[in-house]
């Protein structure tokens, strides 16, 4: 890792007149059984050709997210600048969106990092006793403000943060590739 390596989280661009894409469905129609399924840092399980409804119409992006668990959608361009730069960090489902065959795949990050930086994070709360989850406590609750420590991300270039997987982690050389392809859709905050 390079002593001064910079990171971001990538975060779709709301703009107004955008798409709004629903939940990924399999063959027969239905969503995961688990709504993160490509948004937990690890590798999704193999669905077959997965479909995805335009719940609002509206400009297509380069770079969306879909249903409840923001599932990274991008364009086959865009893919091809993940695959390139992070090969072993992403896998792509291919997806079928009306009016748009062939052209969109969902953006799965396959590592996770334990790297939150608590003290640096503007807010870190966590689940406690007194919250009556036992299967949650000590576990994120929220993350604000989010920092990470780069000293533990290793060679990772895409990554989702142990604990806090709503956030989607690049490097600087993917958030500058993005940028130089004027990729639509996506919004870089550095952590």
């Amino acid at each position: 890792m390079q002593k001064h390596a910079r990171y971001f989280r990538l975060k779709p661009d709301m703009l107004n007149g955008r798409w709004s894409l629903g939940e990924p469905l399999d063959s027969q129609g239905r969503e995961p059984e688990d709504f993160r399924e490509f948004t937990s840092g690890r590798p999704a399980q193999p669905f077959g050709r997965l479909t995805l409804p335009i719940d609002e119409p509206g400009r297509r992006m380069d770079y969306s997210t879909a249903g409840a668990a923001l599932t990274p959608v991008v364009h086959v361009r865009v893919a091809t600048l993940f695959v390139e730069l992070a090969p072993n960090d992403v896998q792509l489902l291919p997806v079928d969106i009306k009016g748009c065959p062939d052209e969109y795949l969902l953006l799965v990050a396959t590592r996770l990092v334990r790297c939150i930086d608590d003290t640096a994070s503007e807010e870190v709360l966590r689940w406690k006793p007194e919250d009556e989850r036992p299967d949650l406590e000590g576990q994120y609750r929220s993350v604000y403000g989010l920092r990470i420590d780069r000293t533990k991300v290793g060679d990772a270039k895409v990554f989702r943060p142990w604990g806090w997987t709503v956030a989607l982690i690049v490097s600087e050389d993917i958030k500058t590739a993005m940028e130089r392809a004027k990729v639509s859709g996506a919004k870089f905050e550095e952590v």
